[in-house]
């Protein structure tokens, strides 16, 4: 099979996937001061079954949010189909592909793996797997939570440079 790639960037590639974009400003969206508290243990917004529906819809997730310290979520669900253009994805393997300005989280299904799932660095580019093996119908939750940095003097806004979806045979 030849590698299959979605620019979730895109309606067009979005609807072979029935996904949607949602955003929200904070590290707990909602929450006063953005929930940035003292010894904060988690935020909710990276569990696959948080309610994003209040959150505004994304079709740009290129567009810039925010200026200075802060942090923000990009919340897509993915539905996996049966074929892209034509191809057979049942098997395959599933990647996002991303690049968090600044430093980023990629959480599938509410799990981070933290070998890959960290965003290490300045708009460093990130490859996280989603399935080891696609199974049609399946609906995969991808949640990045991305920062403004560096930490103490924060520059400019943040976005996702792009985002990818990329099926690749596990052969």
């Amino acid at each position: 099979m030849p590698r299959v790639a979605l620019d979730l960037n895109k309606e067009e590639d979005r609807a072979k996937v029935s996904g949607s974009w949602r955003v929200a400003d904070g590290l707990v969206p909602g929450e006063p001061n953005e929930g940035l508290v003292s010894q904060i243990l988690a935020s909710p917004a990276r569990l696959a079954d948080f309610d994003d529906s209040g959150w505004e819809e994304c079709t740009n997730v290129r567009a810039s949010r925010s200026v200075g310290f802060t942090f923000g979520w990009w919340r897509v669900t993915v539905q996996l189909p049966e074929r892209i253009d034509g191809v057979e994805i049942a098997g395959s393997r599933v990647f996002f592909e991303t690049n968090a300005d600044n430093y980023g989280e990629i959480w599938v299904d509410g799990q981070i793996d933290r070998a890959t799932g960290v965003v290490v660095g300045i708009n460093a580019q990130q490859r996280i797997e989603v399935s080891n093996s696609a199974v049609p119908g399946t609906k995969h939750v991808i949640a990045c939570l991305v920062a403004n940095g560096p930490l103490a003097e924060p520059r400019g806004g943040i976005f996702l440079r792009y985002a990818t979806l990329a099926f690749e045979s596990s052969g």
